[in-house]
């Protein structure tokens, strides 16, 4: 048997939702090439992600964004030792796109082929920052973006222990369907986080579902009272700043409370945050203040879906002989454990 080979360059390629990307990562930690074609403006005008549009567009612009990575890498594909890809959860149609893509490139060049979880992609973003010659073992990583709200204990590479998620509305999901109540434009997130700070966070008293036990969160609820606060003002009159800072001070006080807990629970070296709300400045200056450990989170590119998380993650499965056969089909709802 040949000797797993424990370096490693990763061509990636990640079309869960609506941003068509692709990267070639180097041994897990480095960055060579990643490539984003978002399609924010494209679902702007529907308020959101409309997934059939959002699967055609991954058609569209592959082919450029899979080459341009390359280019960018200085590379061809017989330099690449893997093709990754993400496998699920996301929208069944923009995965299928990558998938196949990925799959058609693994068999052209004989390629050993990886299909990746998208929540694991998140967790192994911050192996590609400043802090990857810090990180010790056990982390706890609060994976929370559009469609996720996760916590995980992670005891090793790989290695994962679900405490909680959501009930029902991830976080993201609350801060877009939020923003839009509002007016913002979409994603709400972005816009709440830029509009808060000139508001009062102090000017409602929106709900905070925090349950006494165990590590789950709800944000059904929280939304729904935002949106009958809203229909006490004419909406000319409408406090939009203090409505936005009053709901995202209710948000990251769920999530820093949880997190907090947990963290304290377990003992951990350091607690991770991952996803696209990570990218929120109110969630890390207060889970930083509060946290008796050390909070990580990547760069704002590095929060939102991309491709360079997928080849990170899958540099670990790749050097312990992971190997997926090329009939592996996409999962839509796929859980990491």
């Amino acid at each position: 048997m040949n000797a797993i080979k424990q370096n490693s360059r990763i061509l990636a390629i990640e079309t869960s939702c609506d941003e068509t990307s692709a990267a070639v990562v180097e041994d897990g930690r480095t960055i060579l090439s990643n490539i984003i074609a978002s399609q924010v403006d494209l679902h702007a005008q529907f308020g959101g992600v409309f997934p059939e549009v959002a699967s055609r567009k991954h058609v569209e612009v592959i082919h450029a964004v899979v080459q341009q990575a390359l280019e960018e890498a200085h590379m061809g594909l017989d330099d690449i030792d893997c093709i990754a890809v993400t496998r699920g959860p996301g929208l069944v149609g923009s995965l299928l796109v990558g998938v196949n893509m990925a799959k058609g490139l693994a068999l052209a060049r004989n390629k050993p082929f990886l299909g990746i979880n998208h929540i694991e992609g998140h967790i192994y973003s911050l192996w590609l920052t400043e802090y990857v010659d810090e990180i010790e073992f056990p982390l706890l990583t609060l994976v929370v973006s559009g469609g996720h709200t996760e916590l995980y204990l992670m005891t090793d590479h790989g290695q994962y222990q679900h405490l909680g998620g959501t009930l029902d509305d991830a976080a993201g999901e609350a801060f877009d369907k939020v923003g839009r109540v509002l007016g913002l434009p979409f994603p709400g997130g972005p816009a709440i986080d830029k509009l808060a700070p000139s508001g009062s966070a102090t000017a409602f008293k929106f709900p905070r579902a925090v349950m006494e036990d165990g590590y789950n969160f709800s944000f059904s609820g929280l939304k729904t009272a935002v949106s009958r606060q809203i229909k006490h003002f004419n909406k000319t009159k409408l406090p939009v700043e203090d409505l936005a800072a009053s709901f995202q001070t209710a948000v990251v006080e769920a999530l820093v409370t949880k997190t907090e807990r947990a963290a304290s629970a377990y003992g951990v070296t350091a607690v991770h945050l991952a996803g696209g709300v990570s990218a929120n400045r109110e969630l890390r200056r207060t889970m930083t203040e509060q946290l008796s450990v050390p909070v990580r989170y990547p760069p704002p590119i590095l929060c939102t879906d991309n491709a360079a998380m997928i080849g990170a993650a899958a540099h670990w499965h790749f050097v312990n002989g992971h190997r997926d056969a090329l009939n592996l089909d996409v999962i839509p709802s796929l859980q990491l454990i």
